[in-house]
């Protein structure tokens, strides 16, 4: 949108005649401005437009800016960009072999072409196939530059492109040296969130200083979507087979849900019962049997007379589907999971808190009391949540090796496979510290970690 006041600002431009094009993230962008910005007269979104249906049934969500949190959930698809401006001429340019499923593309621009041929402007919209893979070739770039011809110009001609001499990486530069960030007093967008983060800190802790606790942690359920213990329905239990260890037994067990969750688990049941021990749920980010060879932590609290469950929540040990590359790669391991939750309008550290309730309930439910909960690496963001959110259903907590603040991840920049654990909107109203406060004397933290997974610095 500034691009287009500089534009408007040049005395050779006519600024009631501004068009749009680009691909891929640019089809993307493109998609957006047309959309929000009355001021695009013409547009043509390249190698992005399929939706949401055959894009998660094939590659999945793609980069964060291709993700609006909630909007599969509030009901905006594709064709949606296409029909915000009509009767704004669009071109729809596509790829036979577009990762971009072009069966999608045909379906949203199916929707498109339908409401302007309802409109009285059939013409006004059209869709370019082009028979290659993911690109913005010549055949695509004529096709764009004629329809801004005929819509910008008033000239319907068949243009065609003539040989381009590009200009010199050193032409194309449009600061001295190169990066924005070399100029004297640029500031990032770290630099930014760091200067939001610290207004919204002084924030937080007036409110959980001056607040009813039971309201804010109401507050905090509603924002990382965790349901009420009472509200979340029991798992269909089955076991498939045990094993026999020295002093113990290992029961194999699958809890699944009506929405289609399964979650792995193994039930080590002590031959001897020592009495009065409270049962212990085992949560890894590496799943149920990162912890479970002989001699391990699992087996000494077993053999102390302790039951243990270790379970494989959500994109854990057996569930964990990542596959390498792509583009969801930068934001962590589980990144199409985790972005798959945010269109949804849903957090995935909310969906694994209840992943860890359910757990806890079964476990509750063979041996009446409270349970003990130890979380190793990242899923002790989760497992605080549901922690604090259900107090009552826990004795002990023990997180080992987590995330020490949300705060960390802004102040530091950089992360490492943090996405899992983002809650949308949560620093708002609080941070990781808030929920541990509210466990008191419950919680036990050790090896704290920072947003790279290094051990925190005093």
């Amino acid at each position: 949108m500034r691009a287009i006041d500089y534009l408007q600002s040049r005395p050779e431009v006519d600024s009631s005649r501004i068009g749009c094009t680009g691909n891929s993230g640019g089809g993307t962008q493109t998609s957006y401005l047309m959309s929000l910005d009355e001021r695009i007269i013409a547009a043509a979104p390249s190698c992005y437009i399929t939706g949401f249906e055959r894009l998660l049934d094939t590659i999945g969500p793609q980069d964060a800016e291709q993700n609006i949190h909630g909007q599969i959930a509030f009901g905006m698809d594709h064709a949606d960009y296409l029909m915000m401006r009509a009767p704004t001429p669009i071109l729809v340019c596509a790829a036979t072999g577009d990762f971009f499923d072009i069966s999608g593309t045909w379906n949203m621009f199916r929707y498109a072409k339908r409401l302007y041929t309802r409109l009285g402007f059939a013409e006004r919209i059209d869709l370019m196939e082009n028979d290659a893979g993911h690109n913005y070739n010549q055949l695509q770039r004529q096709s764009v530059v004629r329809w801004m011809s005929r819509w910008l110009l008033g000239k319907d001609e068949p243009l065609t492109e003539p040989e381009i001499k590009l200009l010199s990486e050193e032409q194309i530069q449009c600061t001295p040296g190169g990066q924005v960030m070399l100029i004297e007093g640029a500031r990032s967008t770290y630099d930014l969130n760091r200067d939001f983060e610290r207004e919204l800190a002084r924030r937080r802790k007036k409110l959980w200083a001056t607040n009813d606790r039971a309201e804010l942690l109401e507050n905090v359920r509603s924002i990382a979507g965790v349901r009420k213990l009472a509200e979340i329905p029991d798992p269909k239990v089955a076991t498939s087979g045990a094993a026999e260890r020295e002093g113990y037994a290992i029961r194999k067990m699958t809890f699944s849900s009506a929405d289609g969750i399964r979650l792995p688990a193994l039930m080590f049941v002590p031959a001897a019962d020592a009495g009065g021990q409270r049962p212990v749920l085992y949560v890894h980010e590496r799943g149920k049997a990162a912890d479970a060879e002989p001699g391990g932590p699992i087996e000494t609290l077993v053999k102390s007379g302790r039951r243990v469950l270790a379970v494989d929540v959500r994109g854990a040990g057996e569930t964990y589907q990542y596959k390498p590359g792509g583009s969801a790669e930068g934001v962590g391991p589980r990144g199409k999971d985790v972005f798959t939750a945010y269109l949804l309008g849903r957090s995935y550290a909310g969906m694994r808190a209840e992943d860890v309730l359910v757990c806890a309930r079964i476990l509750q439910a063979e041996l009446a009391g409270p349970v003990d909960v130890i979380a190793v690496g990242s899923v002790g963001v989760p497992v605080l949540h549901a922690a604090a959110l259900e107090p009552e259903l826990f004795g002990a907590v023990k997180l080992e090796r987590s995330l020490v603040s949300w705060a960390n991840v802004i102040e530091l920049a950089r992360s490492s496979g943090r996405q899992a654990n983002a809650v949308y909107g949560a620093l708002t109203m609080y941070d990781l510290p808030d929920l541990a406060a509210t466990l008191e004397e419950k919680l036990t933290v050790e090896e704290p970690r920072d947003a790279l997974g290094e051990p925190l610095q005093e």
